[in-house]
């Protein structure tokens, strides 16, 4: 592939643009300057720099974000600054989107991909992603809503009865919930349909990947398509 065209696909400009940054010297590869956009090079395994930053070629973008309270996740964000702003600009370039949405005062894991297929894979009903959420509650946790959340609740705009996955205590005001579906404020509206109320959420995991320790608030880091295999 040509260097001008891998440019293109990771997000690094127009055509044009891209051609541009190589001919002016801006492009290394394995440390030296290319200046012919027709340089054929092979994608799979490339790592390159542009203007000093290194950047690994990869046909499919999929990228985990420590999402900090305070961002909205959409393109057009209404009161808070979008996630997207926390992202180098190629990956904006390219398009890439969030896989499904957090609500701006939750926190952790959240991926975000250009790949149509794995997005369409993780959001849809039909698949059951697992998602992982540690809530902090405003009042104690009872034995009887623990098992009301494992029972299932009926929530205002729908009669059929939601429930948790899995649910276990994890402190005198805190739980951890597995949940497979994905309403609009699901985990706040399950815990006020028992009697309490969240005061922190933060999601773990979604599917096999977990949010590492060392990925700090506001930080990302690419996802191996392979780690969706892995179990957690």
């Amino acid at each position: 592939m040509r260097l001008a065209q891998i440019l293109f696909s990771q997000g690094f400009g127009t055509r044009r643009e891209c051609g541009a940054l190589i001919a002016s010297g801006r492009v290394r590869v394995a440390g030296r300057v290319i200046e012919d956009p027709a340089t054929e090079l092979e994608p799979d395994g490339l790592v390159f720099e542009v203007e000093g930053q290194s950047w690994p070629f990869h046909e499919r973008a999929v990228v985990m974000l420590h999402k900090p309270a305070g961002y909205e996740c959409s393109q057009r964000p209404r009161h808070h600054p979008s996630v997207m702003s926390l992202l180098p600009a190629p990956l904006r370039t390219r398009g890439v989107q969030p896989v499904g949405r957090l609500d701006a005062d939750t926190t952790g894991l959240l991926l975000l991909t250009d790949d149509g297929a794995l997005l369409h894979r993780l959001t849809s009903p039909r698949h059951r992603t697992p998602k992982v959420y540690e809530v902090s509650t405003r009042h104690p946790v009872t034995a009887q809503q623990l098992e009301r959340l494992r029972q299932g609740v009926v929530l205002d705009d729908d009669p059929a009865p939601v429930r948790a996955v899995e649910v276990q205590a994890r402190g005198p005001r805190a739980l951890r919930l597995v949940l497979t579906e994905g309403r609009y404020h699901q985990v706040k509206r399950m815990l006020a349909a028992v009697g309490n109320r969240v005061e922190a959420l933060h999601r773990s995991a979604f599917a096999s990947i977990s949010l590492p320790p060392e990925l700090s608030p506001g930080q990302w880091r690419w996802v191996d398509p392979g780690e969706f295999e892995r179990p957690r």
